[in-house]
């Protein structure tokens, strides 16, 4: 019981850590883009050029791979992809096995 309880709390954990690295990423996403912008729009006649967004899409798309993996959002590969691909697996396995009996 005692081992069932550390592992639980070693998950819980682990979870808290995940979400903390999470929300620590995306803070620090908009602390420096926001500077980035500002400075842009303070020092640059034209704002709105595709130039002064590059760091803000690439950064962006970065912290959005990171909430997928954080929040376990995948719709191409998601639980249910995942339980079927095992379920498959085991199912072949079996099939296999039943071959030598």
């Amino acid at each position: 019981m005692e081992n069932y309880n550390k592992e639980k709390y070693n998950r819980a954990k682990k979870r808290v850590d995940e979400l903390k690295g999470f929300y620590i990423h995306l803070a620090i996403y908009v602390v420096i883009n926001t500077f980035i912008l500002i400075n842009i729009s303070l020092r640059s006649d034209s704002f709105w050029q595709w130039e002064h967004f590059i760091t803000l899409v690439a950064w962006g798309l970065g912290v959005l791979f990171h909430a997928t993996k954080t929040f376990g959002f995948n719709p191409l590969l998601g639980k249910d992809w995942e339980e079927r691909q095992i379920q498959k697996y085991m199912d072949e396995d079996k099939e296999e096995m039943n071959k030598y009996k």
